[in-house]
């Protein structure tokens, strides 16, 4: 691929949030994990004293929020000094946790090291469901670092990715976490990247399991506006129209997985023919602004048809390239989930099979 330069003149959009990827290290086997099928190595793993530059960095290039995330943030053993930069720095910070390992001595060290928020993800309302799709014995401790999280006194949310087999318990899930007293609650239906895109076929959720937890998830947010934020993520192979994916390549994001890999969003490495620079060899404000893969799909000009004449191409900005190059073969084609796709029958495939069968599927890692 040869990418686009900005025009002249053209400043690069200004980035607004960091994922920082500590490690692929993690206690759970989630078989929708977005992280790709090859794990990074612990000791391919960036040390602190680069990700504390790239936190500089970052900040300079006007990010005011940082999501350390994984695999498990907290198997990263540097983690409270990287938050004591992200706070130096005037970086909000959130902690994005599988809750292992947590416990109520380490959430009062992040807290004094300067952490703003945690997120914990959940795999179900009980345990016997929960722990067989994390593949491990997860869901007690989950509970109970949630509760540290809240004693703490930190601001919590929860996170539950909804797929075929826990789908039909989302008034059980929802009650779950409002009991724990979260203020955030984030419905993502599964995105099909990374060990998730291997298992689709045991993840997609029927399309009459997907409008009912709409629906469910709709009325409790009603229910509960003002004590809980509850953020319904539409699962998009039954959308007509592709999502507005992160709000445009390159343009208000950033992930940097553990390698120091500098990505426009966590499944790119999903994009075979997209080389990424790495945050220990060039600065993280000359990939965001220079680099060929950020420039690559910027803007408009890149488009196809039918993309390119689209009255909504400035509103979903192309729909999402990770998605084009898993089901067509090629980022820079129409993301398949569009009507108007000439791929569309690659995602109406996928979608006439859905509960058909029930396969096994293959955990993460």
């Amino acid at each position: 691929m040869t990418a686009p330069r900005l025009a002249p003149g053209t400043a690069a959009p200004r980035p607004y949030g960091l994922l920082a990827e500590l490690t692929h290290r993690c206690p759970l086997h989630c078989p929708y994990c977005s992280n790709p099928l090859e794990l990074a190595a612990r000791a391919e793993e960036m040390p602190a004293e680069d990700w504390m530059r790239v936190l500089r960095e970052a900040a300079q290039l006007g990010v005011v929020q940082v999501g350390f995330s994984g695999g498990e943030p907290l198997l990263y053993r540097e983690l409270p000094r990287l938050i004591e930069t992200a706070r130096a720095e005037g970086l909000y910070s959130n902690l994005i946790t599988s809750g292992a390992g947590l416990g109520p001595e380490r959430a009062r060290e992040l807290r004094d090291a300067g952490l703003d928020a945690v997120q914990i993800s959940f795999q179900a309302d009980e345990g016997l469901l929960g722990d067989g799709i994390a593949g491990a014995s997860a869901h007690e401790r989950k509970l109970a670092a949630a509760r540290d999280v809240v004693a703490a006194g930190f601001p919590l949310g929860v996170n539950v990715v909804l797929h075929r087999r826990n789908i039909d318990r989302l008034p059980a899930i929802i009650a779950m976490v409002e009991s724990l007293g979260a203020m955030r609650l984030e419905l993502a239906n599964a995105q099909f990247y990374g060990w998730a895109f291997r298992n689709r076929a045991a993840l997609l959720p029927t399309h009459a399991q997907a409008l009912q937890a709409e629906k469910t998830a709709r009325a409790a947010a009603e229910r509960l506006s003002g004590r809980l934020q509850i953020v319904y993520v539409l699962p998009d192979y039954y959308e007509r129209r592709p999502k507005p994916c992160l709000h445009g390549w390159g343009a208000r994001s950033l992930t940097v997985n553990p390698r120091g890999d500098v990505l426009p969003c966590q499944a790119a490495n999903s994009i075979p023919d997209l080389k990424f620079d790495n945050a220990k060899s060039q600065s993280l404000a000359w990939i965001w602004r220079e680099s060929p893969a950020f420039n690559r799909f910027r803007g408009t000009e890149w488009m196809p048809e039918p993309c390119h004449s689209c009255p909504e191409r400035e509103r979903d900005f192309g729909g999402c390239r990770c998605q084009a190059a898993l089901l067509a073969g090629d980022a820079a084609r129409t993301d398949p989930v569009c009507e108007f796709s000439p791929d569309r029958p690659a995602v109406d495939a996928l979608l006439a099979g859905a509960g058909v069968e029930m396969p096994a599927w293959i955990y993460r890692g």
